[in-house]
């Protein structure tokens, strides 16, 4: 009997113990392909859906939000009130930061109006209140991170930046009267005097 080459033999080893490695790395690439679609699917469906839109004389959507401090505001918390909604993209960005300091200074007239203050934004509950504390805010800032809130104030929609267009958050504010109507609403507003324009409007309405 002719005896089998040694090499054949050693060849044959080595593609017996090759091949469990190949597995290996093809069992990897199927969990990495299936991470992805994981991570596709989880995204948040809340971009894609629409805002609504608001018009004076509209009731105020109703709302219920974590906030800084880990409390919860309600619309229902200044019910009979007059009360200033500003939607802002991020916390402690600059235009947002102006803002809600520009509100917090004059909070006091607003209180004097007979009107309270509170902003709104996707932020977490953690980001909300190193904003407030960075920045001394006397606003109860919310936190929506389903956006449901921000939708239904219309404040979200198409926003274009550096030539690429997108979905966000649309800086917005909405005045609400003592009778829980909305009474006057501030699209794509532009920070500076703001405040002091939606005060003078508070005091006269």
């Amino acid at each position: 009997m002719a005896r089998k080459s040694p090499k054949k033999s050693a060849s044959k080893s080595a593609s017996k113990r090759k091949a469990p490695a190949a597995r290996k790395t093809s069992a990897k690439s199927r969990a990495k392909a299936s991470a992805k679609t994981v991570k596709k699917s989880a995204k948040p469906k809340a971009d894609a859906s629409p805002a609504t839109e608001l018009h004076e004389g509209d009731p105020a959507p109703d709302f219920a939000l974590q906030r800084d401090g880990d409390s919860v505001v309600r619309l229902a918390d200044f019910a009979g009130r007059k009360l200033v909604v500003f939607f802002y993209p991020r916390a402690d960005t600059p235009g947002c930061t102006l803002e809600a300091i520009d509100f917090t200074r004059h909070l006091k007239q607003f209180e004097q109006a007979g009107t309270s203050v509170v902003g709104i934004s996707a932020d977490d509950v953690r980001a909300q209140t190193r904003f407030r504390d960075k920045h001394s805010l006397g606003i109860p800032l919310g936190a929506d991170g389903d956006f449901q809130t921000i939708k239904a104030y219309g404040a979200w929609g198409e926003k274009s930046m550096y030539g690429r267009t997108f979905l966000g958050i649309i800086r917005t504010t909405v005045l609400v009267g003592a009778d829980g109507r909305v009474a006057r609403v501030w699209r794509r507003v532009k920070v500076d005097g703001h405040a002091a324009q939606v005060l003078e409007a508070a005091k006269a309405l």
